[in-house]
């Protein structure tokens, strides 16, 4: 499964545009699921980042990466985990199965007060024949075409 933010000629330049998107609500302590690489930890201090994806070499990637910030395989037991002020899922939600499961379990690890921030992107629907036509022509990282369960539009994510 490897980081799909580098499988794609064009995969880095979206990868960077959902950081882009993401930086102005970044603050405090941060847990970035699905972190792939690591890419957000440079932007947030060792003590205050989790970054949390399934890939082993991307892990390790984002280890070597950033040695110092924390990184694991799987989530910690949310009564086990201090709080977070942001929960960050950068192109995720489009390959999980629950997407309202998986919302409430992340509502799980943010504090408990009103300006916590729960961060999504998502590709949108409108996209997705272009998303499949771009991974086929080597634009759009092959594996994440495939492992999407669905594009989400605003509308649809509201539901949850």
């Amino acid at each position: 499964m490897a980081d799909q933010g580098n499988e794609g000629l064009l995969s880095p330049f979206l990868r960077w545009r959902r950081i882009r998107a993401a930086l102005p609500y970044i603050r405090g302590r941060v847990l970035d699921v699905g972190c792939g690489s690591g890419v957000l930890a440079g932007f947030v201090s060792p003590e205050r980042y989790l970054g949390i994806d399934l890939d082993d070499d991307s892990l390790i990637s984002a280890k070597r990466k950033f040695p110092k910030h924390s990184f694991l395989s799987r989530f910690p037991a949310p009564e086990e985990q201090e709080k977070f002020d942001v929960v960050a899922a950068l192109a995720v939600i489009e390959h999980v199965p629950a997407p309202g499961d998986f919302l409430q379990m992340l509502s799980l690890y943010l504090n408990d007060n009103s300006s916590s921030l729960l961060i999504l992107t998502t590709p949108h629907p409108f996209g997705e024949r272009i998303h499949g036509a771009g991974a086929s022509l080597g634009l759009f990282s092959s594996h994440a075409n495939e492992e999407h369960e669905e594009l989400l539009d605003r509308k649809r994510l509201e539901l949850y």
